[in-house]
């Protein structure tokens, strides 16, 4: 077998492992959903047979009954939209910021010397801890919501772009310095290709942390969104609208997360990590 031949075979080998076709791949990712719908079943079978307390913790079909009311009034439309735009303009402002000081600290020593210490202090304290100060300075509107978001975003960001660059392997930079390749080219070829996959790792945690932020700012000091929607249900004791809140707001996560999965298989296809058995 020649050269050209043996690398042409290499990706098909590593896309096709032996003994697991496509067709029984796509079977096997199926099974994803068995735990999940597992729980779901067992959640029904505890609150119809009593062990569970409907009025602390109602049945599935309970939380779809409330889902479908407020969703055939428009109501919860109209929550998932207000939180949807605190949650967007948030994840932008942290999330740039974030890249861009990264970026700055990682690339530049003057940038680690002026930005990193500063964020490594800022990062110790309790961003959640700090809505009595954020509702004094910016008031109970929607800039607290926001900022909230963003301090929750930034600091998985920031903390992940800066390590994914220090990773990269300085000798492949003085290989790229060497075959002629500007600053601009080596970023561009090595450094942006070498730390993405912390980015991305960085990003899912912001998420996470984006969309935490955004339930404790509603239900602190809302008036709109998810988050006010199941503080004023639990008023009335609408423990089902309560749960259904969480579990929207645990959709809207999955669905974000899966996003940048699919992004980050697209961007980084170049990779080939080790597959699991």
């Amino acid at each position: 077998m020649s050269v050209a031949q043996t690398d042409a075979a290499a990706p098909a080998a590593l896309e096709a492992p032996p003994g697991r076709p496509a067709a029984g791949r796509a079977g096997f990712r199926k099974r994803r959903l068995i735990t999940p719908v597992a729980l779901l079943v067992l959640w029904q079978a505890a609150a119809q047979t009593g062990v569970l307390d409907p009025d602390k913790l109602p049945p599935p079909t309970d939380v779809l009954a409330a889902g479908r009311r407020l969703a055939a009034d428009g109501a919860l439309g109209g929550y998932l939209a207000d939180s949807l735009q605190r949650a967007v303009a948030g994840l932008l402002i942290g999330g740039l910021l974030a890249l861009a000081l990264g970026t700055l600290a990682g690339l530049l020593r003057a940038g680690d010397d002026l930005v990193d210490p500063t964020v490594q202090m800022a990062r110790m304290l309790p961003h959640l801890g700090l809505v009595p100060l954020l509702i004094i300075w910016l008031g109970i509107g929607e800039s607290t919501k926001i900022t909230l978001v963003a301090l929750g975003a930034f600091f998985p960001v920031y903390l992940n772009t800066y390590a994914g660059i220090r990773d990269i392997d300085e000798r492949l930079v003085e290989a790229a310095r060497t075959c002629g390749l500007t600053a601009l080219e080596r970023i561009r070829h090595v450094v942006l290709p070498g730390a993405l996959p912390s980015v991305f790792i960085g990003l899912r945690l912001a998420f996470a942390a984006g969309w935490l932020s955004l339930v404790v700012g509603e239900q602190v000091n809302g008036d709109g969104g998810l988050g006010f929607m199941m503080m004023e249900a639990r008023e009335f004791s609408q423990t089902d609208v309560v749960v259904l809140g969480l579990v929207v707001y645990a959709a809207l996560g999955l669905l974000s997360d899966l996003v940048l999965r699919i992004l980050e298989r697209r961007l980084l296809g170049w990779r080939r990590g080790l597959r699991a058995t």
